[in-house]
């Protein structure tokens, strides 16, 4: 995401010290005025420091990195499209977020026209080999599929200048700390390395330390309330009525794109049965899809075949949908800050946006959480054919519950072991 809007920032991308022909490719973009992400860490990338920056998804950092890459490795090589050594590598823990920071180089290298690609698991490798196999000179790539075609001997780290770990505490949550590692000793030790994550707890910190020289530090604060532009509201209702009120709420919107969340896997798929079975044009997105069935729809939905697409919070993390107008929490997050990361995928770059909520009673608690968080009352609409009548569990009736669910739990597992004996 770069900045349209002057007022959020006075810098020019032409003071920035960008060569010619990323200045055109931004102007091709119809970008003026870089983010502050951006503004603070490209011009300390391209005096070859190495760059610790702490900005969550959908601060502008891609462009961030990216650019600035471009530039350098079009200066190291001389402008030699057909330079076949890998300069720059570039991790990222989800294949989603290595596809969108590979199509920022594409759009940002229009006219240097070096050579990149990207690569990730979840597909057969074929066509990424025969594309490292002509030779690439920036490579985004998730760690596994790395370090498997790394062993297989297609890639080699050797002539690598600059490194970027993006997300960097995603990557850490996800498991990557020991392909991380591996991946580190590999490269030389003579290079620039760009570390970007939106938290820093003790082991991220631990980790920036080991691997960057004397970084110059670029930070944007964690947003804790939406943008200006975006509206929010949200409905009470009871648990059995909620698909039917979603069912009233999409009806007046049919002509738009709307990105739905759901807590689960199960839950985003079951609520992309019931929208089917009602006519609507839904799909889901999650981790249990393949490679290439995420990017079916998830193309699909960018191109408004598939208008309404339910989402995990792991599975949305990196899509960014330019235009987006409604965002709808089926499932109120428990965490108040995933809140206001779900609902900033509408209303990007100035536009304007609308959050929906559908709390049912057993949520009410994360609303106030929510609210307390941003600062703000959310609006609330109480007129709607399906308004909330029951109320929360008590503490005592929630215990209660909770010994019922396990009591059912273990009698289901105890009827299945009696039936594999026979």
């Amino acid at each position: 995401m770069l900045g349209r809007k002057r007022k959020l920032n006075k810098m020019n991308f032409n003071e920035l010290g960008l060569i010619d022909p990323i200045l055109k490719a931004v102007e091709d973009k119809g970008y003026t005025t870089p983010t502050k992400i951006q503004g603070q860490a490209i011009p300390k990338v391209l005096k070859q420091r190495d760059v610790l920056g702490i900005a969550q998804t959908g601060t502008g950092k891609t462009a961030a990195f990216s650019i600035p890459i471009i530039q350098l490795i079009h200066r190291i090589d001389n402008g030699k499209q057909k330079k076949r050594e890998l300069r720059a590598l570039i991790i990222t823990p989800t294949r989603e977020l290595a596809i969108q920071i590979d199509e920022s180089i594409r759009d940002y290298n229009k006219y240097t026209k070096l050579r990149h690609t990207v690569i990730f698991g979840g597909v057969k490798p074929g066509s990424q080999i025969k594309a490292l196999e002509k030779g690439v000179q920036i490579l985004v790539a998730t760690p596994g599929r790395l370090l498997d075609l790394i062993g297989q001997g297609y890639i080699s780290l050797d002539a690598i200048k600059m490194f970027v770990l993006d997300e960097a505490d995603r990557m850490l949550d996800m498991g990557f700390v020991n392909d991380i590692k591996k991946i580190i000793k590999l490269l030389p030790q003579k290079r620039q390395t760009l570390f970007f994550s939106a938290t820093m707890p003790g082991n991220i910190s631990k980790l920036a330390d080991n691997i960057l020289d004397d970084p110059l530090k670029v930070e944007v604060a964690r947003r804790s309330s939406p943008a200006e532009t975006l509206e929010q509201f949200v409905y009470y209702t009871d648990r059995l009525k909620k698909v039917d009120l979603l069912d009233h709420i999409l009806e007046t919107k049919k002509e738009d794109r709307i990105l739905i969340f759901s807590r689960t896997k199960h839950g985003a798929d079951k609520l992309a049965r019931k929208l089917k079975k009602r006519k609507y044009k839904a799909d889901a997105i999650h981790g249990n899809k393949n490679q290439n069935q995420r990017q079916k729809t998830l193309k699909r939905f960018k191109e408004g075949n598939t208008p309404i697409l339910i989402a995990t919070d792991i599975a949305a993390r990196g899509i960014d949908i330019t235009g987006l107008k409604y965002v709808i929490n089926y499932d109120i997050p428990n965490v108040p800050e995933t809140y206001v990361h779900r609902i900033g995928r509408a209303g990007r770059a100035g536009e304007e946006g609308i959050a929906i909520s559908i709390s049912e009673p057993e949520e009410n608690a994360y609303v106030k959480a929510i609210e307390k968080l941003i600062k703000k009352k959310i609006k609330t609409i109480s007129d709607t054919p399906y308004p909330q009548t029951t109320s929360p569990m008590t503490e005592e009736e929630r215990k209660e519950w909770n010994k019922e669910k396990q009591r059912r739990k273990q009698e289901f597992f105890k009827n299945r072991k009696n039936n594999m004996r026979y």
